[in-house]
């Protein structure tokens, strides 16, 4: 038996390095390490592990999509896949919804972000290469400020349901509170209507990461007694920090990141 296990021990040896170099390593930059393993050079396969590392919040802070995935975002933001994905989110979010006893006293909130949650952006995103430049603050701007952005299928879908349900629905959003008439502007042009309040950026949270801004925001809007049940969003940013809702939905974005 003794030499049984030896030989299995001198097997492991030779076998286990062997393998372990093999193994495909997904960074969350423009790079992949592998020796021998033809998956390495397959961009739609580490294009499509990117995504997934971005998605679970893995990936960490990250300025630009990597180099390789500009095609692959591309296809994905343009293509079905994108539209069922955040179609199930919605599902998600719709199915929890109705198990919520509403109360009736108008206080029984959801919250929305706006940006690649209730409007879509790709318009603008297919003329700066889908999030493979550097972001441009002032380019932005002006898009937001043509009030042109279409609404998400899913998301406006979600969002007259839980109206109909009784939620009361409040729009949390890092744009800034000079952007509000084109904001609201925007959202009427794109369906959406009656919602509680639209929450912007005001001159004392300039500078703030988004993550405390809109936590702050909702410790505010519990002091006033309202009951967070949900919480949709297409960043963790948008989702993260306390409180938190009963229950946060994250839509998916590989086009940006924010902290």
């Amino acid at each position: 038996m003794a030499h049984f296990h030896l030989i299995l021990c001198l097997l492991a040896a030779l076998i286990l390095p062997s393998y372990s170099q093999k193994i495909l390593r997904i960074l969350p930059g423009d790079a992949a390490i592998s020796n021998g393993n033809a998956a390495a050079n397959n961009n739609g396969l580490f294009c499509d592990s990117w995504r997934l590392s971005v998605e679970t919040n893995n990936a960490g802070y990250w300025a630009t999509i990597p180099a390789r995935c500009l095609r692959y975002v591309e296809a994905y933001m343009n293509g079905h896949r994108y539209v069922s994905d955040s179609a199930v989110v919605a599902a998600d979010a719709s199915y929890f919804a109705r198990d919520i006893n509403i109360a009736g006293d108008g206080k029984d909130a959801w919250i929305f972000d706006i940006d690649e949650t209730l409007l879509s952006n790709l318009p603008y995103y297919r003329d700066v290469g889908f999030g493979s430049e550097i972001f441009n603050e002032t380019s932005f701007d002006e898009w937001v400020d043509s009030a042109k952005a279409p609404f998400l299928p899913a998301s406006l879908k979600l969002y007259k349901e839980l109206q109909r349900l009784g939620f009361t629905l409040v729009l949390l959003t890092g744009r800034d509170e000079a952007q509000r008439n084109a904001t609201e502007k925007n959202l009427l042009f794109a369906g959406y209507r009656n919602w509680e309040r639209l929450i912007l950026r005001e001159a004392s949270d300039v500078g703030k990461p988004a993550v405390i801004y809109k936590s702050e925001r909702r410790a505010q809007l519990k002091a006033e007694g309202f009951r967070i049940h949900g919480s949709s969003g297409d960043q963790w940013s948008d989702l993260f920090g306390p409180p938190m809702a009963s229950r946060s939905f994250k839509l998916p974005n590989p086009m940006y990141f924010i902290k």
